[in-house]
């Protein structure tokens, strides 16, 4: 069992601001004063410009392309084309999912706004401009726009090209006990089932992707500047596709990368024309995407269809649970998936409940859509199946008699069965469900708010409570289990301590506006005393960083955190030996606390940090090699937990199906919290999130895989004046194998605040026959749902 606590005491004072203080973010001086740097602030000497030319349809055969015209104006340098690319073997590339992709279309389209030539130019309107003047015969094909119609058996094939593929599916992969399942759906005493549809999605960071290649045609070395979450990962690709020497690549993602969520894991085929043109045209070319090209063709998340069943007893206790899933991949299985898991980690879908045995079934299928499954905000697909276990006990509360609250107490694992093994193998590291969940229902008054609701429907208004208790995996991964592309998952840090007691330390992980330059930071300072404005963090160049796997699937604090905390204890190792040296002590009675190395018994013999810092280069014992530098490479013996609990109360017009959120409650328990207040910043970053997935977020497509939501009118974004209030709770179990007990937060309330807010909408209309609204709950779908309810009697 392990204990719940509240925040750990500070062990560091607010000048050194360690692990704990609420400090304001380093980086934010340079962002509040305009001097930020984005991948469209590079510009090299002798740079040119491309554009992209994009298929106007989303299948069809390539039957020509006359570049002659565009050639011919002033100022275009060069047509690249997919033959001209596949004369250099160029033409395909591999996905961080082991699959091929089309660097530019060379038989056939296989979605709307793929890459079909690109222009390079002088100026990046001239480029624009130059894509008017290229034309291109297609001959159309029908468009299959679901999986469902994508695995029907007479199914035109999307990848007739890729070697031994027979049909529409990308994988088929099963998780859990099938026969034990079979086994607790025989002894239930009902069967609660539900099938929804979690709607294809799309990150849309504030900036979109981008590169600027510069390929020295002399010595052929490669700076490529690109915006990636994934920069060691990225070289690796680049060498792999180009045949270049990975030592001659280096890879530069921006300090300021504006937002990634997942989009900038892939590998994007202009990426690869950039360089190629550069390497070609010996000179450094810039592309970067517009906001509309962003919307139709980058990576895309969920669009997955659940059926779910759970077996339970007429007490209310959930026996099994039985899953299948068919995901919509799009044209190519692009996303980052670590390769043992062909769903990613879906299978997290038995939640936070104990019970014997699950069974998981998931396929995926090719459609022409722009290639999808990206992890927006969550670890590998772990949003969709938190929803759907969130939204079946919620139904299952219903079907027999019981509070959705108490429900989920009954079924909770209890904090002593921690270490807890899944009916589907993950082993839960630590926490206390049931007292996270009543820390919340106490805060919003939840028995009054019941009262409430009785008392509104009474009164003929239709009131919400929406509960949602999950558990998220993150921190991937042991790389026992987890890699991407076959690199392992594990991640670094390098830590230099100046003469002067400065520090420098270089991670593997990459920013893209978390805080990482102040959370690691305070790391540091946590463990060796010096002051968190006295270390500078490096990240996102590859020549200047040790390698690792990057930022996404909330992995940078339980594994980049965790390399940084442990190279930092080597130096306080070398640091304790340097100490006893100056106090002439042995090395077993010197104490560091807070920058300050004292001898046991003793508290007038002190050095501090800064001291030993300068003795590393000028006075050290006989025999030690100078300095005090070191790196890490953490391979995390596990994945970490996060959880919460959250409760929303919404209000639902009958009349309108419009519906507003009073209150939302949301409860994380993160382990230690390194920053709280950057903590609190990115749980209501994705509390937003989930609220605009829950209610206003839908990228739709025409029967002839037309995508209707290339802008911001139609594809929304939440300001502060759609976006509720946020109530935050916290409680703290710390992960007991991390470093500094800390799991991670920043995709937690995505995973969580979706199934809260649509719960609450189906609590506010359950009792009229409603059991399930596929997201966006709109109020048109509301007012649909409680009609058809009403006129089935």
């Amino acid at each position: 069992m392990t204990a719940i606590e509240d925040q750990p005491e500070l062990d560091t004072t607010p000048d050194v601001g360690g692990i704990g203080h609420a400090i304001k973010r380093q980086e934010d001086d340079r962002l509040i004063v305009g001097q930020g740097t984005y991948l469209d602030d590079v510009v090299l000497p002798g740079m040119l410009h491309m554009s992209i030319l994009r298929a106007p349809m989303a299948h069809a055969k390539l039957i020509s392309i006359d570049a002659s015209a565009a050639e011919a104006m002033d100022g275009v340098v060069a047509v690249v084309t997919g033959e001209l690319m596949a004369q250099h073997d160029l033409a395909w590339m591999p996905t961080l999912s082991g699959d091929t992709q089309a660097v530019l279309v060379t038989d056939k389209v296989r979605f709307q706004g793929q890459e079909v030539a690109a222009v390079i130019a002088t100026d990046p309107y001239i480029a624009a401009d130059a894509l008017e003047y290229i034309n291109v015969e297609y001959e159309q094909l029908p468009a299959i726009t679901t999986p469902q119609q994508a695995i029907e058996d007479d199914a035109v094939m999307i990848r007739d090209e890729k070697e031994g593929q027979t049909d529409n599916r990308v994988y088929h992969w099963e998780s859990g006990d099938a026969e034990a399942t079979d086994a607790a759906f025989e002894a239930a005493d009902r069967i609660v089932t539900l099938e929804t549809h979690y709607p294809r999605s799309h990150p849309s960071p504030l900036e979109t992707c981008g590169a600027v290649a510069d390929v020295d045609p002399v010595t052929g070395q490669a700076t490529i500047y690109v915006t990636s979450q994934a920069p060691h990962a990225h070289r690796t690709l680049f060498a792999m596709v180009a045949g270049l020497p990975e030592h001659k690549i280096r890879i530069i993602s921006p300090a300021d990368l504006g937002g990634g969520f997942g989009n900038k894991v892939p590998i994007y085929p202009g990426y690869v024309v950039a360089t190629a043109a550069s390497l070609l045209i010996g000179k450094p070319v810039k592309w970067v995407e517009s906001r509309s090209d962003n919307l139709i063709s980058t990576g895309f998340a969920r669009d997955y269809h659940m059926k779910g069943e759970l077996a339970v007893t007429d007490e209310g206790k959930i026996l099994g649970l039985r899953v299948n899933m068919l995901s919509d991949q799009g044209a190519f299985f692009a996303d980052a998936q670590p390769t043992k898991f062909k769903a990613g980690l879906f299978h997290v879908v038995t939640g936070s409940y104990d019970y014997p045995a699950a069974h998981v079934v998931c396929d995926g299928a090719y459609t022409n859509k722009a290639p999808g499954g990206v992890a927006y905000r969550c670890s590998f697909r772990i949003t969709e199946a938190s929803f759907l276990i969130e939204r079946l006990v919620h139904n299952a509360a219903f079907e027999v008699g019981m509070d959705p609250a108490e429900f989920r107490l009954k079924n909770f694992i209890q904090p002593e069965q921690f270490p807890y093994t899944t009916p589907t193998g993950f082993v839960y590291d630590s926490g206390d469900y049931p007292t996270a969940l009543r820390k919340a229902m106490d805060h919003v008054g939840y028995e009054a708010l019941r009262e409430e609701q009785r008392q509104a429907r009474e009164d003929g208004r239709l009131l919400g409570i929406g509960v949602a208790h999950f558990t998220e995996a993150v921190g991937a991964g042991p790389s026992k289990d987890y890699d991407i592309a076959g690199i392992k998952m594990f991640d670094s840090a390098e830590l230099r301590v100046h003469p002067t007691g400065k520090a420098v330390l270089k991670v593997g992980v990459k920013t893209q506006g978390q805080g990482h330059e102040t959370t690691f930071a305070q790391i540091v300072a946590s463990e060796l005393g010096i002051p968190a404005t006295d270390v500078k963090v490096v990240h996102g160049d590859t020549d200047n960083t040790p390698y690792g796997l990057g930022t996404y699937a909330s992995r940078s604090t339980p594994v980049g955190g965790a390399a940084t905390a442990v190279v930092a204890r080597k130096l306080a190792d070398k640091a304790r030996k340097i100490a006893a040296h100056l106090l002439e002590a042995a090395e077993g009675d010197i104490e560091l606390s807070n920058g300050q190395f004292n001898v046991a018994g003793s508290p007038d013999r002190t050095v501090s940090i800064q001291d030993v810092s300068l003795a590393a280069y000028t006075d050290l014992p006989e025999g030690m090699e100078p300095g005090l530098e070191g790196v890490h490479y953490y391979d995390p013996p596990n994945l970490t937990y996060p959880y919460g609990s959250y409760i929303v109360v919404v209000e639902v017009d009958l009349d309108t199906g419009e519906w507003t959120v009073d209150r939302m409650v949301a409860l994380d328990d993160c382990g230690v919290r390194i920053n709280p207040m950057i903590v609190e910043g990115q749980i209501h970053g994705g509390l937003t999130e989930g609220y605009a997935m829950s209610s206003m977020q839908w990228i739709t497509f025409d029967e002839d895989g037309n995508c209707i939501g290339s802008n911001y009118m139609d594809y929304m974004i939440p300001t502060a004046w759609e976006t509720p209030k946020f109530e935050l709770l916290e409680t703290v179990v710390p992960s007991p194998h991390h470093p500094i007990g800390a799991k991670g937060v920043g995709e937690s309330p995505t995973v969580g605040s979706p199934a809260a807010f649509v719960n609450a909408v189906i609590d506010a209309v359950q009792h009229l026959g409603v059991t399930n609204i596929d997201m966006p709950v709109m109020p048109h779908r509301v007012w649909e749902a409680i009609d058809a309810a009403q006129s089935a009697g």
